[in-house]
């Protein structure tokens, strides 16, 4: 029988994690209609699941893009430049940023994506007057496609996985294009490392709230699984030798794409061969990073796969409470619950110690971006 989960016997609290700070999130607050997004405290979902609380990170809009991908991409795009033609005078504003890069074009980005970093890294390119190329593997959405050219990007569809896309968007370094890959190769690590440093503003914008609203942190955080990018972030924040709250934190992957929970089961990391076809298509990868898979393999409790029906069921639900949320970004409550309503549930909910006064933290990573899906899911257009 195909093994849906795996509890991690060698996970470290804390690990030994360098000290992310703010500065990702200090950059972020200079950028074009920055503002935190929302946590939302759902108190009808967490009544009926029988908890303390549900909190839910919703990233549906953020700094005007449908997803939190912008959080990295921007981040690694601005480190990226500033290593290859900095180091940049102080600035205010990216107009400043234009200026400064201006002597040095024409330039462009490149990447890879199932769509939502790919129109993020994108949208980048678009405010600093950069050309973008985008790699998409076979069978992405129409939506997610026209996303992207709607930023100024040639978008190549690939006929391949999307582990296929990252190594073609990868041949497009030179001089003149720098790769903005959120997965990582030997050689090419620091670009992944500055995106997963770009998501630790969710987490920041997270504990200002609740502090600010005089609430202890989370007991269990799910957290969704590609590559390992968001995952490793996670861990990087909730790892820290500093953090005061312990923690358990859960992986959610595709069944077909897990590749995370097949590379724990494996002892190494492992490729799951494609096609990748869950409709949590911002899922759909076969391999770990190997830059993240040491603190995804170090820090993460519980690797959970879960079919598409529970990302189905975590739209409708979220949706019931005014979060729109995509196949991906619902995947998150998908896995939670699996946890509380799957076939193994008691020994699930037993070895996380979930029960009624647990406090959950999910991570709604995107918004409607396959706007014609979510209505035939949900029964509504996106709000």
């Amino acid at each position: 029988m195909e093994k849906t989960f795996l509890f991690n016997s060698t996970v470290n609290h804390p690990l030994e994690v360098a000290e992310v700070g703010r500065a990702a999130h200090d950059f972020h607050r200079k950028l074009p209609g920055y503002k935190p997004s929302r946590l939302v405290d759902v108190a009808s979902l967490t009544a009926k699941l029988n908890l303390d609380k549900v909190w839910i990170k919703d990233e549906s809009w953020r700094l005007g893009l449908p997803a939190f991908k912008i959080l990295g991409a921007s981040w690694a795009t601005y480190r990226a430049l500033d290593e290859r033609f900095g180091p940049f005078k102080p600035w205010e504003t990216l107009p400043e940023i234009k200026d400064q890069i201006a002597p040095y074009k024409p330039l462009a980005l490149a990447t890879a994506t199932d769509g939502n970093h790919g129109r993020a890294v994108a949208r980048m390119a678009r405010w600093l007057g950069l050309g973008a190329r985008v790699f998409v593997p076979a069978g992405t959405v129409e939506a997610r496609i026209k996303g992207i050219e709607s930023e100024g990007a040639a978008v190549t569809v690939i006929d391949g996985t999307y582990d296929e896309a990252v190594e073609r968007a990868a041949q497009e370094a030179s001089d003149r294009c720098l790769v903005i890959s959120d997965t990582s190769w030997p050689g090419y690590e620091k670009v992944p490392g500055w995106i997963a440093e770009g998501y630790s503003t969710i987490f920041w914008e997270t504990e200002d709230s609740l502090q600010e609203w005089g609430e202890r942190g989370p007991d269990i955080a799910i957290v969704q699984v590609g590559v390992g990018a968001l995952a490793s972030a996670v861990v990087a924040h909730f790892r820290r030798a500093n953090q005061k709250t312990p923690i358990k934190i859960v992986s959610v992957e595709p069944k077909g794409s897990d590749c995370a929970l097949a590379s724990m089961l494996a002892g190494k990391i492992v490729t799951i061969p494609g096609p990748h076809n869950s409709i949590m298509a911002g899922l759909n990868c076969g391999t770990p990073s190997p830059l993240a898979w040491p603190l995804v393999s170090g820090g993460i409790d519980l690797f959970l796969s879960i079919p598409d029906t529970r990302a189905v069921q975590g739209m409708r639900e979220l949706a019931a409470v005014g979060v729109t949320s995509g196949e991906t970004g619902a995947s998150g409550l998908g896995g939670l619950l699996e946890i509380l309503q799957g076939e193994n549930s008691v020994e699930l909910k037993e070895k996380l110690g979930l029960c009624e006064t647990s406090r959950v933290l999910l991570i709604s990573t995107e918004g409607a971006t396959d706007p014609v899906n979510y209505e035939k899911v949900v029964g509504m257009a996106p709000a």
